[in-house]
């Protein structure tokens, strides 16, 4: 599957950069000089975000599964007219245009979920463990879902992720999953720094597109 091709393909630039967060910062790189955010680079980077996810383990399985589907929701869109839907504000608009932007399985609410929620934690995630990489991991992880995507989730998702919190892997453990082969921890820091710093630009005009479009406000189904 397209998804899977994505997948292979970020997996390969990883290890020819050396990590998630590397391969991560190159691909923001793209972003620089758009007028608009380009729909394959955004795609690109949300698979690198799968990775991120899968180090932590089985308590980002659901969360993986929900960005794993919009980004193939997105894809299949893209693939349908790649010209046309090379950028997120055409999809948008069409969507708009369509009356299917709130609907349960539009790309539309698969951005908002990519980025609004998904992107969102796990940047807050790397950027409380870049500032104080002594944290307990279910701490870091519990502190960055409540001010990401509590606020988003009914009570069944809520009580959920509580349970798999319990699954985590210590803090060492994680970390040493995300250092890059015959690195040391110190350049993983800053580059979870430069990585922050980078994202941060983007994730919030990608709020301000969601916010001008009405549909920032979306909820799980």
């Amino acid at each position: 599957m397209q998804t899977e091709r994505l997948v292979k393909e970020a997996t390969e630039r990883m290890e020819e950069k050396g990590s998630e967060i590397r391969s991560a910062i190159e691909e923001l790189s793209l972003f620089k000089h758009e007028d608009h955010i380009s729909t394959r680079p955004f795609l690109n980077f949300c698979t690198l975000v799968l990775q991120v996810l899968d180090k932590i383990g089985p308590t980002m399985a659901v969360l993986r599964q929900d960005v794993h589907q919009n980004i193939q929701r997105l894809e299949k869109l893209h693939e349908l007219d790649p010209s046309v839907y090379s950028n997120l504000v055409e999809i948008l608009k069409k969507e708009r245009a369509e009356g299917s932007a709130r609907k349960a399985e539009s790309c539309t609410r698969a951005l908002v979920w990519l980025t609004s929620r998904s992107v969102d934690l796990t940047v807050a995630l790397l950027d409380k463990l870049a500032k104080d990489p002594g944290q307990n991991l279910a701490q870091v992880v519990e502190e960055s879902y409540n001010s990401t995507l509590k606020p988003w989730h009914g009570w069944i998702s809520s009580a959920a992720f509580k349970v798999a919190l319990k699954l985590l892997p210590e803090n060492k453990a994680f970390i040493s999953l995300l250092v890059a082969r015959g690195e040391d921890y110190t350049i993983l820091i800053e580059e979870i720094h430069t990585l922050v710093s980078l994202l941060l630009p983007l994730l919030n005009e990608i709020h301000t597109l969601l916010r001008t479009f009405g549909v920032d406000r979306l909820k799980a189904t």
